[in-house]
């Protein structure tokens, strides 16, 4: 096909990885490499390589084939358990990815690179809201930043540009992942269901009444395609939201509708702590509605939960930039629990418990 393009999905297996690669094969003028740690299974459409980022030598001899790659699409996360940790291990699998490809394909045409709200410092507390793109910046560490600032020094003089996506909590139903708040929901919503209890928000009080918005991860890899591919973006950076905020004490009470169950007031209970010992609860729930046997850990999150629900302050951003620029499109948040929730489901990773849910009840 005339003007194919050769996408380099990098962090193939996460929430964002794998919905892009889900949405670049319903695309006709596409070829896909998927990269990561774990590998996976070729498809007709996909080609999956392990390789381990942080290793120059294996980054060097799995990569250097790689001369067809138009376009890299940047989806890696190493998890440290603090701020300054996060930027060595991240930046440094960034530049060797960068690096190589730059060196081997000349047809290298853009770079994208998927960010988060720390960029305007979320994870310390209350920050300006709605957060824009020309926001000020904050005090380092931070990797998002300094990974945005290597491609800006490097694309100089450069045929390729660059954009960088900012996603908010990013909804999608991917295994294994580090951050993913619609499996941590899902799954202390089946457990606290199967022990007879009613659903609680677990977060601190002030979370439950504070606005926020969230990110479908099919939505954002529409727009990452779409930035990635406009002349008029690029070397710049989009929040990319659903389009809607949220509070917790609306969208909670129709969470636990869903799942058939009585809510009860808030109560601060840190999930890493009352969900640790809940394996056998867990496992005795696949046997008996006979769910896929994934393991606790790659479905319970619950580090990542008590983040986002520690955040007693409000937590948006103006998403209009993108949406000047030509991407229109959006998603009911409350929509997009219930259609992953029912994903779920359909993946049996969590009971149907009555042959379907029950929607809109508070």
């Amino acid at each position: 096909m005339k003007n194919k393009k050769t996408a380099l999905v990098v962090g193939s297996n996460g929430v964002i990885g794998s919905n892009l690669i889900t949405y670049l094969e319903t695309l006709e003028d596409w070829n896909i490499i998927g990269l990561s740690r774990r590998g996976g299974h070729n498809t007709g459409k996909t080609d999956y390589i392990s390789v381990d980022l942080l290793d120059a030598d294996d980054c060097k001899n799995k990569l250097l084939p790689l001369t067809a790659v138009t376009h890299i699409f940047y989806a890696a996360y190493q998890d440290k358990p603090t701020w300054a940790e996060l930027v060595e291990p991240n930046l440094t699998m960034l530049i060797n990815v960068v690096n190589i490809i730059e060196s081997i394909a000349p047809n290298l045409e853009h770079v994208s690179l998927m960010q988060g709200y720390k960029v305007y410092g979320a994870h310390y507390g209350p920050f300006k809201t709605p957060a824009k793109e020309n926001d000020g910046g904050h005090m380092p560490p931070e990797f998002n930043v300094d990974q945005q600032q290597f491609l800006e020094k490097q694309q100089v003089g450069k045929q390729w540009t660059w954009t960088a996506l900012r996603p908010s909590v990013v909804g999608g139903t991917a295994l294994g992942n580090p951050m993913n708040l619609v499996m941590v929901i899902a799954v202390y919503a089946t457990i606290s269901k199967e022990l007879g209890l009613p659903l609680r928000f677990p977060g601190k009080p002030g979370a439950y009444d504070k606005l926020m918005d969230m990110t479908d991860s099919s939505l954002l890899a529409r727009a990452t395609i779409w930035a990635a591919t406009t002349t008029q973006c690029a070397n710049q950076a989009f929040n990319i939201t659903n389009g809607d905020l949220i509070r917790w004490n609306e969208l909670w009470p129709k969470i636990a509708g869903y799942f058939k169950m009585e809510v009860a007031p808030p109560l601060h209970m840190p999930l890493q702590t009352i969900m640790s010992d809940k394996v056998s609860v867990w496992e005795s729930i696949q046997q008996k509605y006979k769910l896929e046997k994934h393991r606790y850990e790659n479905v319970s999150s619950w580090g990542f939960g008590d983040f986002v629900f520690s955040w007693d302050y409000d937590f948006f951003s103006d998403g209009s930039k993108a949406r000047r620029l030509g991407f229109h499109e959006y998603i009911e948040t409350e929509k997009m629990f219930f259609d992953l929730f029912d994903e779920l489901k359909n993946k049996k990773i969590i009971p149907d418990f009555n042959n379907g849910p029950v929607r809109n009840v508070v």
